[in-house]
């Protein structure tokens, strides 16, 4: 027994040594922690079909009365129309008389005095009217077809012209809606008719003559640009923001589209709809998405994703904005439509040349789920 022990101890020493001198000596393996790749997007130039379609939520609205003003200056003696007729444009409502002074006339009478010797026996001249007043009668006309809907003169009253008399109702429709900034410069080539989805309505009909109307008060219409301003032929991207990029849908109201609905459409005021514009469309043309671009309305940069000194769109080497070789490389380009996701490159870039999908500085968009590192991303950092 007492041997059988020593073995057992023996054992155990010898294992305990192991374990302290010969196994902990033995370097501990690795274990691989979390690491992460910088990936930049990279996109290349392709060829595409650019329609400019633009949405604006817009609502029915009543056209507003248009007033009737005296046309001129005497009594009112005669009303034709009662409030509440229809009337169509041209047509009587009330006949103003003014009256006519005739002009005065010289004549020549004898004085009596000459043939009793008083002073002055001279002919004398003297003035008297040789005719009574004559009057004009004058038809003050609806401006617009509607219904009169209000009436302010009376029989004999007296009016100025000019004087606010009354109003029409036309009883026709107009659907307008807010447009932001980055919907406005789409539209800087005017489209002549628009689709029209009305909320509970009747089937989507067209209505044609779309203005466009800027915060200022500023028209435009089909047959060119801002009134008073240059005219465009087509629409260009939209301007950058600060930190690059377009402006965001939805912002700041700067403009109201509208047009008038067909009175053959009937449509109640306050009805909500969806107006939908088309101004232009570029078939196979280079095209790159807005994200990739900053620039103003007729001109944009892009960084190409190169590994050297990338050409600039006059085709020399990049320059001192151009950054480092090796890294992204800016180049300049010529827009031309957008439809709110991609845009048009006129010129400065040819197709399949890759670039980054964002500008540098902006925020990039990061889809959902695992993310792998494609032959088409701009690998930094490691």
């Amino acid at each position: 027994m007492p041997v059988a022990w020593l073995a057992v101890f023996a054992v155990i020493a010898v294992a305990l040594v192991k374990i302290a001198f010969v196994d902990g000596l033995k370097p501990e393996q690795a274990l691989a922690g979390p690491e992460a790749d910088v990936v930049v997007p990279v996109i290349q130039a392709t060829r595409a079909t650019v329609t400019n379609k633009v949405q604006v939520k817009a609502t029915v609205q009543s056209e507003a009365p248009v007033g009737v003003r005296n046309t001129a200056a005497g009594v009112v003696t005669h009303i034709f129309l009662a409030l509440g007729t229809k009337v169509n444009s041209g047509e009587r409502l009330y006949q103003v008389r003014a009256e006519v002074q005739p002009e005065p006339v010289a004549r020549v009478a004898s004085d009596t005095t000459a043939a009793t010797g008083q002073p002055g026996g001279a002919a004398a001249a003297q003035v008297r009217p040789v005719a009574s007043p004559t009057y004009t009668y004058t038809d003050v006309l609806a401006p617009a077809s509607g219904v009169l809907e209000t009436l302010a003169v009376l029989i004999d009253q007296q009016v100025s012209v000019g004087e606010a008399a009354g109003t029409v109702n036309p009883g026709t429709f107009t659907v307008s809606g807010s447009v932001d900034a980055a919907q406005q410069y789409r539209l800087l080539a005017k489209p002549g008719s628009a689709q029209i989805s009305v909320v509970g309505g009747p089937a989507p009909f067209t209505c044609a003559s779309v203005v466009l109307t800027s915060a200022a008060g500023v028209q435009g219409n089909a047959t060119g640009g801002l009134s008073g301003g240059v005219s465009r032929s087509v629409p260009y991207a939209a301007s950058p923001v600060p930190g690059g990029g377009i402006p965001q849908q939805g912002g700041t109201p700067t403009g109201t589209l509208s047009c008038a609905v067909p009175p053959e459409v009937e449509v109640f005021a306050g009805l909500g709809a969806t107006m939908t514009v088309t101004a232009g469309e570029a078939a196979d043309v280079i095209t790159v998405p807005l994200t990739a671009v900053e620039g103003s309305v007729k001109e944009g940069l892009v960084w190409l994703a190169g590994t050297g000194p990338a050409p600039d769109a006059g085709g020399n080497g990049g320059g001192p904005s151009g950054g480092p070789a090796g890294g992204p490389q800016q180049r300049k380009v010529q827009l031309g439509l957008n439809d709110g996701s991609v845009v048009e490159v006129v010129s400065g870039l040819a197709e399949g040349e890759a670039v980054l999908e964002f500008i540098p500085g902006a925020p990039a968009q990061v889809p959902t789920g695992p993310q792998f590192a494609g032959p088409g991303s701009y690998r930094t950092g490691g």
